[in-house]
């Protein structure tokens, strides 16, 4: 299988990828620039600037939202952690994860370093995200359920993947690529709500890069690095697949990309949508109600079930507080997830009517919600962000709008139409530097 996805990366020809591919990427990365740049303050992000300015480097490629150059190596931790900080991402279901917040920044410093075009960035980021969805249906849920972050797993993959098309290593030197990734793939759940998950997404895309660079230099690595004894499947779980495979060039699961609209978990926004819609729908008044109740899977209830956050970061990875502030205030971005707004009373007293409840029923991030009114009526909605995902033409103005929700505060109005613009004729840019120049425009 390492041989198969590595002749995959090496030989694709973008005349094989359908037009529609190129601007799904287009919204990705879209999304990806708008929330690193609205995360580029955040704690995290700041204590790897310190370290970064201690540890100096060449200043190779551009920390976005910051106008200052690193090492290519720092400037892909750093986006990455930034880009991962809000937990305003998106996922991919094959991927068990965030895909592009582990791709994006290791191609864009070395995109930047060496000049590459804006096709070249996207064919990279599109062959990327297929090798890391390639490797995730293998892994399955036992991947992830075993405790794995499979964001930072997979992300060591689909991160070398990308940095290896983009610098055209050959088969030989992207099955070692691959090699490189997967003796450094690691990643665990248990973190979850602590600085180190965003820092999983940058360690990810850090590494794939350093993978590629050691494996364009003929840095060796074991050619079976997926499949092979006491290899990554054997020990992290999973196995090969010939059927997903055998969509390798055909197929590039890039349509399953499901954004964000709320700045949390992804568990969190099958309850949140259910529970709006029901309230929506029969008119229902936040004091109509008596009792919620969500019945999820175990991993929705291991990713988000904080049941009594204290922290405005511990508040996005719990379903309870996610609900009860989406009724209430009707805010899910950015500014929701605050200490003062996870601590607020009113918050708290209504967060004691939900009930949280595990079924068997449910594997992934579908949730089913029922809302139980003053006056006896219970009203029942079930939900799966992951399946139900808005065609591209909606993507792209949902994206649009949070894009400008993001950028137009730090580039203002001007510059966040100059980048989206941009962003928009991304495959026509001749040299990606453009783009990263017109993030720091306004700095």
């Amino acid at each position: 299988m390492t041989k198969e996805l590595a002749r995959f990366i090496a030989e694709l020809d973008t005349k094989e990828i359908p037009a529609t591919v190129y601007e799904h990427a287009k919204v990705a990365f879209m999304d990806w620039i708008c929330v690193t740049l609205a995360g580029k303050d955040d704690p995290a992000v700041k204590k790897l600037l310190s370290y970064s300015d201690t540890m100096g480097g060449n200043p190779q490629a551009t920390i976005l939202g910051h106008g200052t150059k690193s090492s290519l190596s720092h400037a892909a931790l750093i986006n990455g952690t930034a880009s991962h900080a809000l937990d305003y991402d998106d996922t991919l279901e094959a991927f068990l994860g965030h895909p592009s917040v582990t791709i994006f920044p290791s191609i864009l410093a070395l995109g930047e370093w060496t000049g590459k075009s804006g096709k070249a960035f996207l064919t990279a980021y599109i062959t990327a995200l297929k090798v890391g969805a390639a490797i995730g249906a293998c892994g399955g849920m036992d991947h992830y359920m075993s405790g794995w972050h499979a964001t930072s797993t997979l992300g060591h993959f689909a991160s070398a993947a990308g940095c290896a098309k983009l610098m055209g290593l050959d088969e030989k030197q992207t099955v070692n690529a691959l090699g490189i990734a997967g003796t450094q793939a690691s990643g665990l759940k248990r973190v979850f709500g602590t600085m180190c998950k965003p820092f999983h997404a940058g360690r990810a895309s850090q590494a794939g890069m350093l993978s590629a660079l050691l494996a364009e230099n003929g840095f060796s690595s074991a050619e079976d690095i997926l499949e092979g004894s006491h290899g990554f499947f054997q020990v992290l779980k999973g196995e090969v697949n010939h059927k997903v495979l055998g969509t390798l060039g055909k197929t590039w699961d890039i349509e399953n990309l499901a954004q964000k609209y709320h700045a949390s978990c992804h568990a969190t926004h099958s309850p949140i949508e259910g529970a709006l819609s029901i309230v929506a729908d029969n008119s229902l008044a936040v004091a109509d109600i008596a009792s919620l109740r969500v019945f999820c899977s175990q991993l929705s209830l291991d990713a988000a079930g904080n049941h009594q956050p204290k922290s405005g970061l511990e508040g996005k990875f719990s379903i309870t507080y996610c609900l009860a502030n989406a009724l209430i205030r009707k805010q899910t971005g950015i500014a929701a997830f605050t200490d003062a707004r996870v601590n607020d009373p009113e918050i708290l007293i209504f967060m004691d009517k939900i009930d949280v409840i595990h079924t068997d029923e449910f594997k992934g991030l579908e949730a089913t919600i029922e809302i139980e009114t003053n006056s006896g009526a219970v009203h029942e909605q079930t939900f799966n962000i992951l399946k139900d995902i808005p065609p591209l033409e909606d993507k792209q103005a949902k994206i649009r709008t949070k894009f400008d929700d993001l950028c137009t505060p730090l580039l203002g109005a001007g510059g966040a139409e100059k980048l989206a613009g941009l962003i928009a004729a991304l495959d026509q840019v001749e040299n990606i530097k453009s783009v990263i120049d017109a993030t720091n425009a306004s700095l």
